[in-house]
């Protein structure tokens, strides 16, 4: 399951990273300046990696057995600008969280 995690998190720091210079460089372009060119650019690609995001998120849910409103939940986080790095962070607690594991039997 590791590298399950460390694909999504790396792709939630992207999209994470993309979607606030959509919201905070391309959107006062686009509509106080009159500049469309990096909301142009940058939203499309966002939402490719938006996809990307969403099949990582799937996989590691799949793997790690969550339920579906903690799958929805981690896969609606890529949508709101900076919940991204939040989610990722959360994530990486619940893989890794040791009381969630099974103890290994103690040979005797």
């Amino acid at each position: 399951m590791g590298g399950a995690l460390t694909r999504y998190r790396a792709i939630a720091w992207i999209v994470g990273v993309v979607l606030i210079l959509l919201v905070v460089v391309g959107m006062p372009l686009k509509y106080v300046f009159d500049n469309p060119v990096v909301v142009e650019t940058i939203g499309p690609a966002h939402g490719f990696l938006y996809m990307v995001y969403l099949v990582a998120a799937f996989d590691l849910a799949r793997r790690a057995d969550w339920p579906l409103k903690r799958m929805l939940a981690v896969m609606l986080a890529g949508t709101v600008p900076f919940v991204s790095f939040y989610a990722e962070r959360r994530v990486t607690g619940w893989v890794n969280r040791p009381a969630e594991r099974t103890p290994e039997p103690v040979a005797g």
